[in-house]
C-alpha cells in the first residue's frame, strides 16, 4: 500500500491518500502522485520519505516546487550497512553528530570532517556513501527549529504503518489487493478519528513567520 500524510495549514494531520502498489517503482507512484494532484493536493511545501526512487523521481515532475527530505534514520541505516558491527555505535554518534548543528552550514562542515574521520578509520565505502547522501537529509534546516525533529524523519508514518500490520497480521491473507486496500482505508480512517488526527502537531505559524523574515 502506498499512503500518503500531511500536516494542513491549520496543523493538524491529515490522512491524504492510500492505493495499491504492489512495486514501490515508478509507475505506482505516478500513478498515485497524480490522483493526489487531481484531487487538490497543492501548497506542498516539503516531501519527507525513505529514498525510494520511484517516488523521489516523481516529485519533480509533480511538485517541482517542493523540497524533499530524506528521513535520517534510513540514511543512518544505509551507512551502517558499510560499517563493521564493532564500529556502528561509534559511526551512530558521529553521524548523529552532524544532524545536531545550529544550521545547515555547520551542518555540512560536520559532514566533511565525519567523512575525513571515516577515511581515517579505514572506512571508505561509509565515507562514500555520507559524502554522497548527506545533502538529501538537510532539507529541515529550511524550516522552523521548533518543527525540526518532527520532520527530518518520518516516524508517523512508521508508527502508522505499524498501526495497519497490527490488523492486517490478524487477517493474514487477502483474496486481491482490493480487499486489503479496503481494510487498510477502514484503519486509517479510525486513526484520523482519534487523537492522532485530532491534536496539533506543527504550530504553522512559525513557518509564516520563517517565510515573513526570508
Amino acid at each position: 500500500m502506498l499512503i500518503a500524510i500531511g500536516v494542513a495549514q491549520s496543523g493538524y494531520r491529515e490522512i491524504l491518500g492510500v492505493s495499491e502498489g504492489a512495486r514501490e517503482d515508478g509507475p505506482s507512484w505516478t500513478a498515485f502522485l497524480r490522483e493526489l494532484k487531481q484531487r487538490g493536493l497543492k501548497g506542498v511545501e516539503l516531501f519527507v520519505s525513505d529514498k525510494c526512487l520511484g517516488l523521489v523521481e516523481n516529485l519533480a515532475e509533480f511538485y517541482p516546487e517542493a523540497k524533499w527530505q530524506r528521513r535520517v534514520v534510513h540514511f543512518y541505516r544505509n551507512v551502517w550497512t558499510a560499517v563493521p558491527s564493532g564500529k556502528v555505535k561509534a559511526v551512530a554518534s558521529m553521524l548523529k553528530a552532524i544532524h545536531a548543528q545550529e544550521d545547515a552550514e555547520a551542518a555540512k562542515e560536520k559532514a566533511r570532517q565525519v567523512v575525513a574521520k571515516l577515511r581515517e578509520m579505514k572506512l571508505a565505502k561509509a565515507a562514500e556513501i555520507v559524502e554522497a547522501g548527506v545533502g538529501e537529509t538537510l532539507s529541515y534546516y529550511d524550516f522552523p527549529p521548533e518543527h525540526w525533529r518532527s520532520i527530518r524523519t518520518n516516524n508517523p508514518m512508521e508508527r502508522l504503518n505499524r498501526k495497519i500490520r497490527r490488523r492486517t497480521r490478524v487477517v493474514g491473507a487477502f483474496p486481491d489487493g482490493h480487499s486489503a486496500l479496503m481494510l487498510v482505508a477502514a484503519r486509517l480512517r479510525h486513526v484520523a478519528a482519534t487523537r492522532w488526527g485530532t491534536k496539533r502537531y506543527l504550530q504553522m505559524n512559525r513557518l509564516a513567520e520563517v517565510r515573513t523574515i526570508a
